[in-house]
C-alpha cells in the first residue's frame, strides 16, 4: 500500500509541478507523512521555507519506506529534473549513494548520514545537546526515579542521545534508572504508543522518545505522567505532560543549500549544527518546578555559547574504561561513532 501511495503521489506531483525559469527544482524524500507533527513535519516546514524565501518550486514524496522503494523514489526525482534532492532519514543512506552515482549532475543532501560523494552532502543537528537539557530536567522532576526511553534504531545518533540524557540526569540524581525499549522504527504511532504504555506500567513517570510521532506524549497525557516532545513542539497533544521538546529547525540550512545550487557555490560537505546556530532549539519549559526551568535555561545558554559540553570528562563506559579524561570533552569523531553506553546505563546495545 505504501509503495502504491508514493508512486501515485509522485505521478501527480510530476504533472502538477511548475518549475520557475532559471531556478533550481528541489525535491524531498520523507519517511513519514508531512503532517506527523514530529520529524517529517519539521523537514516540511524547511521545505516551505525554500518556497517562501527563494520562490523555488519544491516537490516531496512522503511515506517512503527505507528499502528498494527509496531507490525508486529518489531516482524518479532525479529523472524528473530536480537539481537538489534532500533525503531525510538515516536509513536512506545507501539508497541515496546509489542514485547519486547514477546522476552525477544532481546534488543530494542526506540527513543524519555519514557517506558522501562529490555530489552528496550530509547534515544533522546536535540533538544530543537537547538531550542534556532534557536529562537534567528529568533527573530533577522524576518522583519514581524511573525514566522510560523509546529508542528507534541502535545507531550512533540514538546512542549519543541516550548517553547525553543519562549523564545529565544522573549528575543531579544518582538514583535514576533508564528503561529502554527499542522500537526498530522511526514512524509507527501504534508501536510508539504501546512502548510508552509498557514503560509507564513498569514505573516510568517520565517518557523520552527518539521516534517521530506525538503518540508517546499523548499516552503520557492520558496516563498522567510527564514526557518530552520530539523534533517538534508537541504540547498541543499533551499540554499537561510535555516538559519541553527538542525542536529541529532546518529552515536556514535548507534555504542556504538551495541558494548555493543556484549560485553555483554548492560543494559536498558535512554540516553538524546545534544550539549555537539554531538548528536545535528547545520548546518552552513547562509543567515543572520553576527552579528546574530556570536551571534548564542556564544549561541551554551555556551549551549555546560553548561554556558547557554535553560530554565532559571524566566519562567511563559500562566496563569501567575511561573514555573521556577529566578536563577534556569528547571530540566529534568519538561522538559520530558512539556505539557504547556510559557507565550506569543497564542493558546492552542490540546488535
Amino acid at each position: 500500500m505504501n509503495t502504491i501511495k508514493w508512486i501515485v503521489v509522485l505521478c501527480v506531483l510530476a504533472f502538477t509541478s511548475v518549475a520557475f525559469a532559471d531556478k533550481p527544482k528541489v525535491g524531498f524524500i520523507f519517511i513519514g507523512p508531512a503532517g506527523d507533527h514530529g520529524w517529517t513535519y519539521r523537514h516540511d516546514i524547511g521545505r516551505q521555507a525554500i518556497e517562501n524565501k527563494l520562490d523555488y518550486k519544491t516537490t516531496y514524496i512522503e511515506g517512503v519506506p527505507e528499502n528498494a522503494d527509496a531507490v525508486r523514489a529518489i531516482r524518479k526525482l532525479a529523472q524528473s529534473g530536480h537539481d537538489l534532492i534532500f533525503t531525510t532519514s538515516f536509513n536512506y543512506m545507501d539508497q541515496t549513494m546509489a542514485v547519486a552515482e547514477e546522476f552525477p549532475n544532481v546534488k543530494f543532501e542526506h540527513a543524519t548520514g555519514f557517506k558522501r560523494l562529490d555530489n552528496v552532502s550530509t547534515y544533522s543537528g546536535r540533538f544530543y545537546e537537547g538531550r542534556t537539557i532534557s536529562g537534567h530536567i528529568a533527573g530533577k522532576e522524576t518522583k519514581s526515579n524511573v525514566i522510560g526511553y523509546i529508542a528507534s534504531f541502535p545507531i550512533p545518533e540514538v546512542i549519543r542521545g541516550i548517553n547525553a540524557f543519562y549523564l545529565a540526569a544522573s549528575k543531579v540524581n544518582p538514583d535514576i534508572q533508564i528503561k529502554i525499549i527499542w522500537a526498530y522504527t522511526w514512524y509507527d504511532p501504534g508501536k510508539e504508543a504501546d512502548a510508552a504504555k509498557t514503560l509507564i506500567n513498569q514505573g516510568a513517570d517520565i517518557i523520552v522518545q527518539h521516534t517521530d510521532t506525538f503518540a508517546p506524549c499523548q499516552v503520557a497525557q492520558e496516563m498522567g505522567v510527564k514526557a518530552f516532545g520530539q523534533a517538534s513542539d508537541q504540547s498541543q497533544f499533551c499540554p499537561d505532560s510535555q516538559l519541553t521538546a527538542i525542536v529541529d529547525d532546518w529552515d536556514s540550512y535548507y534555504v542556504q543549500r538551495a541558494k548555493a545550487v543556484e549560485d553555483g557555490t554548492w560543494t559536498s560537505a558535512d554540516a553538524w549544527w546545534g544550539l549555537d546556530n539554531g538548528m536545535v532549539k528547545m520548546a518552552p519549559y513547562t509543567n515543572m518546578d520553576a527552579n528546574t526551568a530556570a536551571e534548564a535555561e542556564v544549561i541551554q545558554q551555556k551549551l549555546t555559547t560553548g561554556e558547557m559540553h554535553s560530554f565532559e570528562g571524566p566519562i567511563y563506559n559500562q566496563a569501567g574504561e575511561l573514555m573521556v579524561a577529566e578536563g577534556e570533552v569528547a571530540d566529534d569523531g568519538m561522538l559520530a561513532g558512539m556505539m557504547w553506553y556510559v557507565k550506569g546505563i543497564e542493558g546492552t546495545i542490540p546488535k
